[in-house]
């Protein structure tokens, strides 16, 4: 590992960018590498930036053009196969504990609400517990032993293959099931499993019931903010000429 910790951010909101870059700005031992607004920027960031802690929002959309979810449940498990040293810190307005343990389950290091003010002026020594293999979660974030969550409960790989549909609702199965590397019949299997724990019939009402019980973050809205899509993604030579002093 390089002597400073090497931290990347996603989220799609400039101005919570901003506010991470800044507060880690000021450790001189941690370094920005990368930046990114939209989903789809997030392994290019990776593949062209050393990282060492990933900040990431769960609820970005793909693109500028397609504000479907992100598929981040399907994609964080290959993201730790491909970067076996990175770990993961999730930042994110979503307190529903389903959606928490389905992600503990598939390897983050830590959850932070964003509301969490005294984790949030305490970043910087999150990031270097994280970078250390440490865990962190906000108070209450996290299900004690015995404790139940609430709402239906998917399996890991049935909540995977619904987050790959929430992505691309229009999507065909078999196109969504090559993603998965399974087979058309499994990702059905899958997604009628799913169908019958949610109590719906279809894929549709699935993902809309996912979205209430807080299983499947919502999509976020179209983020207008000026600039942003001219500064979707930023990696380091970009950053070098805007770390704050």
């Amino acid at each position: 590992m390089s002597s400073r910790i090497r931290v990347a951010i996603l989220d799609d909101h400039q101005s919570i960018i901003d506010g991470f870059t800044y507060r880690l700005s000021m450790d001189p031992d941690i370094q920005i590498t990368g930046t990114a607004t939209y989903g789809e920027d997030l392994e290019d960031m990776l593949s062209e930036n050393e990282v060492d802690v990933l900040l990431l929002d769960v609820s970005v959309p793909n693109s500028p053009t397609d504000h479907n979810q992100y598929p981040i449940i399907h994609v964080i498990p290959r993201l730790l196969e491909q970067y076996p040293r990175l770990n993961i810190l999730v930042i994110s307005m979503f307190t529903q504990h389903s959606l928490i343990e389905a992600l503990v389950n598939i390897g983050i290091s830590g959850y932070i609400f964003k509301d969490d003010q005294a984790s949030i002026q305490q970043l910087d020594k999150i990031v270097r517990s994280i970078s250390n293999d440490g865990i962190y979660f906000s108070a209450g974030a996290y299900l004690e032993p015995g404790e139940e969550t609430t709402g239906p409960i998917l399996t890991p790989r049935q909540l995977e293959a619904l987050s790959l549909c929430d992505s691309a609702p229009d999507g065909d199965t078999i196109v969504l099931a090559r993603r998965l590397g399974i087979t058309g019949s499994t990702m059905r299997n899958l997604l009628s499993g799913s169908y019958l724990r949610l109590g719906v019939r279809t894929r549709a009402a699935a993902i809309a019931k996912a979205h209430q019980l807080g299983i499947l973050p919502k999509s976020p809205e179209p983020n207008i903010s000026a600039g942003v899509k001219n500064n979707r993604y930023v990696g380091t030579r970009q950053l070098k000429s805007k770390r704050l002093n």
